[in-house]
């Protein structure tokens, strides 16, 4: 009997741990889970880097690899072809390859609002859409900001004519502004905004696109929908480690940008990476979505976002479809 002690009580002590153990984790090894990015790292790719460091993928039983991106379009045809598990990409993006036949869908819509913003330097006095007319604006032709361009200039009763414009790709508009060719460009409030102020050290000061009504959706995470299917059970898995991983975000944008430096010193400054992590959060909830998690995004702000790629963005209104075909909430934590 005395012999039978031991053997007891570590079978006991085993009986805990197993108790204690998700039962994924008690089954087999992590899942190796590819994230590939939209572009190279900036702000807003900060609360992934949050989310590993603090161990929620790993709680989920994911053993994720974060991969920069170089573009929406590319990182949707990863996604696509399997290359990559997940992508967090602009969904427009993905909506518009979705609906030519590429076999996607969105598991979540991080960026409800839109960060399409004419910006320049604060010192320009430039405050409010009516401050453009007679200015000088940077833009690149065919990008996603253009095609919005000429609904913001009617919705603020400003006549084309009235607004000079300069083109080139990234780089040129950023330069055009910064040696004084252009008073403004077109860009995202948190990605050439702050690139912007890096550059030069002075402040910019953003009029986003969402303030005078117009707005689509944005960044958020897609698959390929075969997974959907095949492996349900580590969407759900994942879409809950990076909900955590956005609501910690959210709380704490220094931290969020303390991991991706962390993980990438040449991620970009830190105090910059911090205000762009800020306004990143900023767009996160709509007013229809400000009490419910993040990545749940509201039906109707999908269907406008339809409409306006209907309208502006090159989309066949032939096969458009309905939000459902392109966003499921289906594999998101519940409030």
């Amino acid at each position: 009997m005395k012999r039978l002690i031991p053997t007891l009580i570590a079978a006991a002590a085993t009986a805990v741990v197993m108790a204690a153990t998700p039962a994924h984790a008690q089954t087999k090894a992590p899942e190796k889970v590819t994230l590939m990015l939209n572009w190279y790292l900036y702000s807003e790719h900060a609360p992934f880097f949050l989310g590993k460091e603090r161990g929620f993928y790993a709680e989920e039983g994911i053993d994720l690899e974060i991969q920069e991106g170089r573009g929406s379009a590319v990182t949707a045809q990863a996604v696509a072809a399997k290359s990559a598990t997940f992508g967090y990409i602009d969904v427009t993006t993905m909506i518009k390859a979705a609906a030519k036949g590429a076999p996607l869908k969105s598991t979540g819509v991080l960026f409800q609002v839109s960060p399409m913003s004419v910006m320049g330097f604060t010192d320009k006095n430039i405050k409010t859409p009516k401050d453009i007319v007679g200015k000088t604006v940077a833009t690149t032709p065919g990008d996603s900001m253009s095609q919005m361009w000429p609904l913001f200039l009617k919705v603020n009763d400003i006549k084309p004519d009235q607004v000079k414009i300069v083109s080139g790709d990234g780089q040129t508009k950023l330069n055009a502004v910064m040696n004084g060719q252009a008073d403004l460009l077109l860009g995202y409030v948190m990605d050439q905004a702050i690139k912007l102020q890096d550059a030069t050290g002075k402040p910019v000061t953003p009029i986003r696109f969402a303030d005078s009504g117009v707005n689509q959706i944005s960044s958020g995470i897609i698959t390929n929908k075969n997974l959907l299917t095949e492996n349900p059970d580590l969407v759900k898995r994942f879409m809950r480690a990076s909900t955590k991983a956005a609501e910690a975000a959210e709380k704490s944008p220094e931290a969020a940008v303390d991991a991706m430096l962390k993980a990438n010193a040449k991620a970009g400054v830190r105090d910059t990476l911090i205000v762009g992590m800020k306004q990143s959060v900023a767009l996160y909830h709509t007013k229809e979505t400000a009490n419910q998690r993040p990545f749940r995004v509201s039906m109707k702000n999908v269907n406008d976002s339809l409409d306006l790629l209907v309208q502006y963005g090159g989309m066949d209104a032939a096969t458009r479809g309905k939000p459902e075909d392109y966003v499921t909430l289906d594999f998101l934590p519940a409030n």
